[in-house]
Parts: structure tokens; sequence; C-alpha cells
């Protein structure tokens, strides 16, 4: 070729690879072993910008280790399960099958031009029979251990997709995807004990040293472990048989200032009242059509309702009377809390809006006064002064308070010390159809039954409607009417699928054997687990990766992995997002109209819409969103400036942990220097034979560069060992050395290069004489001797001020510094023909000219 031309080459070594069989993960015993793996995704039937950043980091480190010796396991897979296959097919009256599989076709089609170095020998989607049907007898196994269980729950209900809500998907009371009001409904629900883990998966938080500490810090507050105390209200007049409220509090100290009790509407008491009141009936069904987000709890109003009653004060002679909040959820402690208005903003807001007793419990030393519009919350660790404390505590630390009440309560008999945990067990069923089927029939006679292993997997129905809301499993009476496994009589199958959830919480360990008949084999995951590098989003911080931990732990209890993959990702990293201008103009009703980047050109008075030349208004660079339309399509850029363009740009721009730009002027610069080191190795024989004494700096520049680069890759740096690979390129081409000294420079270029750029390095080695595939080729080392500085830049102070430097070998004697110091530019200048007072060499370190 006479030039660079990425639509010849890439094409050309991805089938060499393909031949050769490259990427293909074989378990050596021989070799270490190291896997690589990037949170699979969902097929949409379109990649983008983050899958190519995503992806091509991962690939860096794949191909870089097992240019080191490494048994690569690289893998690529689907979760494939979900809602929007069904919207799809809803909307298109086709099978959410179809529609999943072939945009799972489609993305692998704009995905294998990239040139990834994925084992697609190990491919799965999660949806295929042969991954859920061993999801299911994992299933069986962890019910008969203890692991899952089924009870009846109140739970969010979206009554137009007819499924139930997790919290996070409850939005201003309203369903994420169908935006209808989502009702409180109690419903029989399968449940993970992952409450059982809680302890063990916040204390090993601190073993996973190779996380980002955001992620551990988000973990250990969805967690949430406190310590408090369990005291009982006695109800002054029994009431439905109920004596006691039992509250949790992790703020004892402040009972002084109690001035209420608040109830959940879910409460056995508040659903005794409602039976007997129409009004308060009302009161909690309104209730029950809240979010129960955190979020939603904070931002909507604090409502409540009088029951009538009241409880005795257990420290003090005073009645607090019994309301129902709106802010309270029965699945958070027990569901009741005590008020404190003086130390708690939403308790002041309630009492404030109810006109109920405010007082303090303390106050910091100095500053008593009343309470006005804001609790007095102070840290923990911070002095105050108690208020007629009940166990003579006068100033002291919160905590110091907390820790003497909790012990003083317990003493009397008057509380239970107690340490709990936010985290509550994981609710997985689904009211849908698209998702793995749980595997257990309902019998009359013998209840619920797990289905035979041997006739797994209870595979989806194919022929199933959407016609009607709901999900269709309920429907189909040839798929849902069975025989009971153990007794043989009619029965009927549970008809909810599990939460996609499930489904990305195990994948890791079924890609050491795919295809096996049991969802893991043993010499596999011992060989091949632990994921060494896991890498995604920081969206997924927290559900995915401690449903994963949690599964990992309960695999380990049913003999599916081993003890130590009870922690599956040794190292985590959470990548930026890309982003890029928005380009935006205005309707007749000035509202905003959106443009993709390809319909604008740029003149000298700012960016215009190229088919009409109206003015556009640019926004700043944000997330890439279809909405707004400032994406990029990554199959235009391979299609205009190749692959491996688009993987240099995406690790060169920025740190891996940051946003990242995408630039059409960014991309257009790549692409001139791939096409310049092309350039370079093409002319090598062609531009004089050069001089050989010029090959030992060549050498030594390239000797730095293998130091830099690794250095670089090792630790998540990618855009460093980018920096290090242009200045090489600077050096090389600047370079007077011998032609195969160059040779030999750019033959360590194309494999440096190879991890980012594996299209181009494969032509470079090719054309350069390099032996076999560079893919092959192992990672070269750096010579110490050649990272060696013989020589120091030393600064030039004159009077106390840098004002120049010189480069002196490190031991060149005092008096040839100090007349190198004389000659040098700026320091005659300064002197103007005189002599300084004094000249002081700092051997190694600085030189100081006093005049």
């Amino acid at each position: 070729m006479s030039r660079y031309d990425p639509a010849a080459i890439e094409p050309k070594w991805q089938a060499a690879w393909d031949q050769a069989g490259t990427f293909a993960a074989r378990r050596d015993p021989a070799k270490p072993k190291y896997y690589v793996l990037e949170m699979f995704p969902y097929p949409s039937g379109r990649i983008h910008m983050g899958h190519v950043r995503n992806y091509t980091m991962g690939d860096v480190i794949a191909r870089y280790k097992a240019s080191c010796g490494f048994s690569v396991l690289h893998p690529m897979g689907w979760d494939a399960f979900g809602m929007p296959a069904e919207n799809a097919a809803m909307e298109k009256g086709a099978n959410p099958a179809d529609w999943t599989y072939q945009n799972i076709e489609d993305m692998k089609a704009q995905m294998r031009p990239l040139g990834f170095s994925l084992d697609w020998s190990r491919e799965f989607a999660t949806c295929d029979p042969e991954y859920y049907g061993q999801q299911q007898a994992m299933f069986i196994d962890f019910l008969e251990k203890g692991l899952v269980y089924r009870k009846k729950s109140v739970v969010n209900w979206d009554p137009v997709d007819m499924t139930v809500l997790a919290n996070e998907q409850v939005i201003d009371g309203k369903g994420w995807r169908s935006g209808a009001a989502v009702e409180r409904k109690e419903l029989t629900q399968w449940f993970f004990r992952i409450s059982d883990f809680a302890g063990e998966l916040l204390d090993a938080l601190d073993g996973l040293k190779d996380w980002p500490e955001k992620v551990r810090l988000m973990q250990a507050n969805w967690i949430g472990k406190s310590r408090g105390i369990e005291i009982d209200f006695h109800l002054t007049r029994p009431t439905a048989g109920i004596e006691t409220i039992p509250c949790y509090s992790t703020r004892p100290d402040t009972m002084h200032g109690a001035s209420f009790i608040a109830i959940s509407f879910d409460h056995p008491l508040a659903k005794a009242l409602e039976a007997e009141n129409p009004d308060l009936a009302a009161f909690n069904a309104e209730c029950r059509r809240l979010g129960t987000s955190e979020e939603a709890l904070e931002t909507a109003e604090k409502r409540g309702f009088d029951t009538g009653l009241a409880v005795r004060h257990p420290t003090e002679d005073r009645e607090l009377p019994v309301w129902i909040g709106n802010f309270v959820l029965m699945d958070y402690g027990t569901g009741a809390v005590f008020g404190c208005p003086a130390h708690d903003q939403r308790d002041l807001d309630f009492a404030r809006k109810y006109g109920l007793t405010v007082r303090n419990a303390f106050y910091l030393p100095g500053q008593e006064e009343e309470v006005g519009n804001v609790a007095l919350v102070p840290a923990k660790e911070e002095p105050v002064v108690y208020v007629n404390h009940f166990a003579g505590i006068a100033e002291a630390t919160s905590q110091q308070a907390i820790d003497r009440t909790i012990d003083w309560f317990e003493a009397k008999g008057l509380g239970r010390g107690q340490t709990r945990f936010r985290l509550r067990d994981w609710g997985l069923s689904r009211q849908r159809y698209w998702g793995c089927p749980i595997p257990v029939v309902h019998c009359e006679s013998c209840g619920v039954v797990p289905e035979k292993k041997e006739n797994l997997p209870v595979e989806l129905p194919r022929d199933v409607s959407f016609d009607k809301p709901g999900n269709p499993l309920d429907r189909h009476p040839t798929w849902r009417d069975c025989a009971c496994p153990k007794c043989g009589a009619p029965a009927r199958r549970e008809t909810d699928t599990m939460d996609t959830f499930v489904d990305s919480s195990w994948y890791y360990a079924r890609f050491t054997a795919p295809h096996a008949d049991t969802p893991t084999v043993a010499e596999e995951v011992d060989y091949w687990m632990n994921v060494d590098q896991y890498i995604g989003g920081i969206e997924h911080a927290i559900l995915h990766l401690l449903y994963s931990r949690f599964f990992a732990r309960a695999m380990k209890i049913t003999g599916h992995l081993p003890e130590k993959a009870i922690e599956p990702f040794n190292a985590l990293f959470t990548q930026g997002m890309v982003t890029h201008e928005i380009y935006v103009t205005r309707d007749e009703r000035d509202r905003p109209v959106y443009h993709l980047p390809e319909d604008i050109e740029w003149h000298e008075s700012g960016a215009r819409l190229g088919a009409t030349g109206e003015a556009v208004e640019v926004i700043p660079s944000a997330k890439m969103s279809k909405s707004k339309k400032n994406v990029v399509d990554p199959v235009n850029i391979i299609d205009r400036f190749g692959a491996d363009t688009a993987r240099w740009f995406i690790l060169s721009d920025s740190p891996p942990e940051r946003d990242v730009e995408w630039t059409a002027a960014g991309a257009e610069a790549a692409y001139k220097h791939l096409g310049r080191v092309w350039r370079l190795a093409d002319e090598v024989d062609k531009r004089g034979k050069g001089d050989t004494a010029h090959d030992a700096a060549l050498l030594k520049a390239m000797h730095k560069t293998i130091a830099e680069v690794t250095q670089g890759v090792e630790g998540f740096a990618f855009n460093k060992s980018v920096a290090a690979l242009y200045a090489f390129t600077n050096a090389v081409q600047k370079s007077d050395a011998s032609a195969e000294a160059k040779r030999e420079a750019m033959k360590v270029m194309a494999q440096l290069m190879s991890p980012m750029t594996p299209h181009l390095s494969e032509e470079i080695w090719a054309m350069l004489g390099g032996e076999g595939l560079v893919a092959h080729a192992p990672w070269p080392k750096a010579d110490p001797a050649m990272l060696v500085e013989n020589n120091v830049t030393l600064p030039i102070q004159i009077n106390g001020k840098r004002r120049s430097e010189i480069s002196v070998p490190k031991d060149m004697p005092r008096e040839e510094v100090e007349k190198l110091v004389l000659a040098d530019e700026t320091v005659v200048k300064v002197l103007a023909g005189g002599t300084p007072k004094k000249l002081i060499v700092v051997p190694g370190r600085i030189v100081n000219v006093v005049i």
C-alpha cells in the first residue's frame, strides 16, 4: 500500500486471528491465568460509544496479559431478558425472543469490526434455555439450602405493566416505564435471604482493596449497619388485641424530646383501625400509592392521621399520641418510630404541621435556645449538653450518650439493644413473560414443589399473546397446567419469572464452562475464577455488584463455586462516560429541536445546519443521549476512519475513570497520527541508512517508552501509555539513527501499540518481518540499564529566582559546572560583563548565582 488504509488492513487481520484461534481461552495449568470481563450488554440492537470505550479498555488488558504469557479468558454474552423486549413485542406484534436474537446478531455485526479479542465460542444470552435451565437448577439448590423462600409481602404494583416494581423503579409515585400511579399491594413473593449475609457482605468490603473507594462506600451505605435499641411503648388503651408498639431507634438519647409515635400505614394496628374508620382507610390507601424509595419519602409532603390512641412515655410520666405517617414503611425497622422534632427535620416539619409538642433533648454548649424551624442535628462526635437525661448524662458526644443510653435501657429491662441492617431480602418475583421461569409447581395436596431437575429447563412457551395487559403465562393453560412432580396430581406452574438481576448475578461463573450440563464445572471454576479485572459503569455499583457478591456466597454453599470465589471480582474499574456537544434550534413555538452531529456544518460565524444554513445553539458536552441526538454512531466512525482510530482516540483523550468528550477534530487527529506511524514503518528502508552513532539514543528512548507504556497499562492509565507512544513516534521521526535501529524501534512500536491499535500493529509487524502474529509475540521488556539517566538537569537561580537550567553529566566536576553556568545565555545577559558575588553549586540539585 502507498498509504494507511484501515478498510483493507482491518478485515485481513481479523480473519487471520480467527483462523489461528488467537483468542480462544484454554485452561493451561502450566500457565498463570487472567480473567478480564466487561459487564455484558443488553441487546438493544445498536452499540454506542460507551460500548466502544468499555470493551476497548478490557481488550487492552486482555491483549497485554496474553502477550505477558497468561492464559486469558475474555468472553462475551448478552443480558437478554427484561421489559424492553416485551414492550417491543407489544408494539410490533413479534415474539420477544425474535426481537432479542435479531438484536444480538445486529450488535455482533457492529462489534466484530472493532477487533476485540473476545472468545466468541463462549458466547451465550441469558434467554438461552441452556443458560436459564442451569439457573433454574441452582434455584432448586438454593431452595433446598433455605437460601430462597416464599412469603406475603407488600409490593409496589404497576397497574399498567401489571408487574411488581422495586422501590428504585417508582418515580414520583409512578412506574418508571408506564408512568402509571403505583399501588401498594400484598402479594405472595419469592425472596433470596440476602439479609442473612448483610454483616458478612459489609465486613468483606474492607478486603476489596482494588475496588474504587466510592463503590465500597455506596455498598456500605446501602447495607446500612446501625446499632440501636428496640423499645416497647405501651398503649394506654389496648386495641385490636395489641398492647404495645415496638419502636427501633438509633437515637434513644433523644427520648426526652419524644412527642409522638408514628406508625406505618401497613402496620397491624393501622390495618385494624382502618377496618372501622373510612377516613383512615382512605388515608392509608393514598399512602400506599406513594413511592417508597428514600428519595420519594424525603421529597413527599409529610402527612399524618391522628388515631386518637396514645402510649406511655417509657422514662417520664406523660403520654405520646399515636399517628399514622406516610413517611414510615413497614419493611424498615418495626414499622413504627418515635418522633423527636427538635433533633430530626422530618419530625419537626411533621410536628409544626400538626401542632405537636417540640422540646429539646440537648443543646450545644453555651447556645441554649428555643427550637425554631430548623432541627438541631450535630455530628455524633460533637459534644452536646443534655436536658434532664434519665440516665444522668450531662455533657457528652451524641455517640457516647447513645451507647450509655442503650446500656441503661437494657439494664432497666426497658429495651433490647440490637445491631440492624438497612439491607432487606431480595424480592425476585416478577409478573412478566420474558424472564427465567421459577421452577416450582403448586399442588393442592403437596403445596409448593420444586420441578425435577431432569425436567429442566422449564422453557418459556413461544405461542404467547400480548394483546391483553398482564403476564401471558397466566393465560397459557397448556404451559401453566401440569402434573405435580411429587404426586402426579393436576397442578399449576409458577407463572412469576425471575428478576433479571438474577441472570447477571452469576454469568461470570458460567463463562468458565458455558455449555456444561451443570451450572459450573469444578476444574474450570477452580482454574479461571476469580475475575481478575471487572469493568463497567458506576450505575451498577450497588444492586448488580451486591447481588453478585451474595450469589457467589450462595453458590459456594450449594457447591457451585470454591471458597476463594465468594468475592467474585478481585479488581473493579468504573469507566467514565463518553460525551458530546448538543446542537439545538428552536421551532415556531420556541421548543428545542435537537440535531445529530453529522447534520452540523461549521462556519466562521459558528455552527449551522448543513441542510438549511440555520444558526445552531451549541450546548456544552453531556452524556450521549438518543433524545438529545448528541450521539456518534461507532459504525460510521469505523466506516470513515477505521476501528483503530476509534480505539486510539477513546483511550487517548482523558484518564479512563473520567468522562471523555468525543470530537470530530479529535478523531481526525487520531487518524492522522496512525497514518504517520504507518508511514514511519513503511519508510524505514527508504530514508537513507542513517548513522549508527545515533542508534544508542533511539534505543534508549525505546526502552524508556517500553517502561512507560507498561506502567500505564498496568495502572489503568491508558492515556499515559498513549502519550508515551506519541512521544516515541516523534523520537523515531526525528532520529538520524540507522535503518536497522529504526526497524527495531518500529517493531517494538507495533508491539506496544498492539493492545490499542491491533490491526495497524499487525500490519507494521508483518511489514517489518516480524515472526508470526504480533498478537502472539511476547511483550517487550525494558532494559534497566537503558533507563538510567546519565545526565541531570540543574535549575539556575539568580538572586533566588529561577531563570534558566542546564543539563550536565551526573559526575561532572564542580569547576566544569561553573564554567557552563557562566556561559549560559541568560546568566551572561544578566551579568552584562560583570562577575557574580557568589556561585553556589549544590551537586545534583541546583545552582545559585548571586549578583
